[in-house]
């Protein structure tokens, strides 16, 4: 049953929404057609989990699936391995399919948090190896004759390396092809995906409509970026992981700077907008009680209300009332300086950031500032790093 539910339009089409090709009136005709639309969203397994980012785009998918329409999830584990070369400074790692098959073991599970993949209108999961493996060289060849090398070179991160005489590899012209083939192999109607992905999806436009005379919509949706305009993801290093334990999402929120609030409720959550306009004009609310609240609503979309109480009571023992955890894991070392202690129990990655840590004054012993590296641990120590990760000694 296809809705057409003028009120629900409108949102799907403006919230989080950046761009809508050819443009927002054409989508919005096609919606109140009554006729249903398949459309999908690509994810390259290039990590073993989802991060918020991809959570973005879920939610926007689940505005189309209420409407009634066909969502499709795509796992790129043809495109992943080759490597997406947007916003890139240099080529990627090339992965191999074993490790891409690793990578999205766990995306259906934690899509589930927002799509639905079962009842009278299921998300389906496609693979794009199933098109693309298959093709031959001759194939390719005539899916090349598409497209110009002026098209291609027009990307802003080609033009980029041009310019600082760094090599650009001829595989990653074939990443838009190839990403581009996938609405051509599965006869979309749309495509959703993030800004920065626009060439790509714009890529599968030309080529739908070229090879089958269609027209294809596409939407582009609003990054979530720090105040310095850098997106959140892996690539930047202040990735929310899908996978997090309900502490660490919510602590991880928490650490956002406050012009991140109004977008975190708007791109990241189900919150009504109508309250989240609110939000945005509510300059008398502390922050803190906005990012509290901001916290808990993105626990709660992606790992459930339980898990946000969680996050949250973590939050406010550990936290805001500076207690240690009760479930402080314990750890017998093989030696008892600070930097193998720190190291062994997984509170640091490396001595290098144990001692950095130390020198910064963000490690303390029994609640006392650690102030020299070659410190020797008692037994019976509680170590703390940062405010939220504590280590036994025993």
């Amino acid at each position: 049953m296809i809705s057409a539910d003028p009120k629900k339009i409108q949102e799907l089409l403006t919230r989080g929404v950046e761009n809508i090709y050819p443009t927002k009136a054409f989508l919005e005709k096609e919606l109140a057609s009554g006729r249903q639309l398949t459309l999908y969203t690509g994810y390259d397994p290039t990590a073993p989990t989802l991060h918020i980012g991809h959570g973005i785009t879920l939610l926007k998918l689940r505005q189309f699936q209420d409407l009634g329409h066909k969502v499709i999830m795509l796992i790129g584990d043809f495109t992943g391995m080759i490597g997406d070369p947007t916003d890139k400074g240099a080529a990627r790692k090339q992965l191999t399919r074993p490790e891409i098959l690793e990578n999205c073991k766990l995306y259906q599970s934690q899509a589930a948090a927002i799509l639905d993949f079962g009842g009278s209108n299921p998300v389906e999961i496609k693979y794009n190896s199933e098109w693309l493996a298959p093709l031959q060289f001759a194939d390719v060849i005539e899916l090349a004759s598409h497209v110009t090398v002026q098209r291609m070179i027009e990307r802003d991160m080609f033009q980029k390396r041009l310019q600082e005489a760094k090599p650009i590899y001829l595989h990653e012209f074939m990443y838009p092809l190839m990403q581009g083939y996938d609405s051509v192999a599965m006869n979309v109607d749309g495509e959703i995906g993030g800004n920065d992905q626009t060439f790509n999806m714009l890529m599968g436009r030309d080529l739908i409509k070229d090879i089958k005379g269609k027209e294809k919509f596409v939407l582009t949706g609003r990054l979530l970026a720090d105040d310095s305009g850098k997106k959140m993801g892996k690539s930047e290093g202040n990735m929310i992981a899908l996978s997090d334990t309900p502490e660490d999402m919510f602590g991880k929120v928490m650490r956002w700077s406050d012009g991140m609030i109004a977008s975190g409720f708007e791109l990241c959550t189900t919150m009504a907008m109508s309250e989240v306009e609110k939000i945005k004009k509510d300059t008398k609310t502390n922050p803190r009680d906005h990012k509290l609240l901001l916290a808990y609503e993105i626990t709660k979309t992606f790992l459930g209300e339980k898990a946000a109480e969680q996050g949250k009571n973590h939050f406010a023992a550990v936290i805001q009332d500076k207690e240690k955890p009760a479930d402080i894991s314990e750890l017998k070392p093989s030696a008892y300086d600070i930097v193998t202690v720190l190291v062994e129990g997984k509170l640091v990655t490396s001595k290098a950031e144990a001692r950095r840590a130390i020198e910064q004054g963000g490690v303390k012993v029994d609640d006392v500032k650690v102030e020299a590296i070659d410190l020797v641990v008692k037994r019976g120590s509680v170590v703390q790093k940062g405010k939220r990760f504590f280590v036994k000694v025993l």
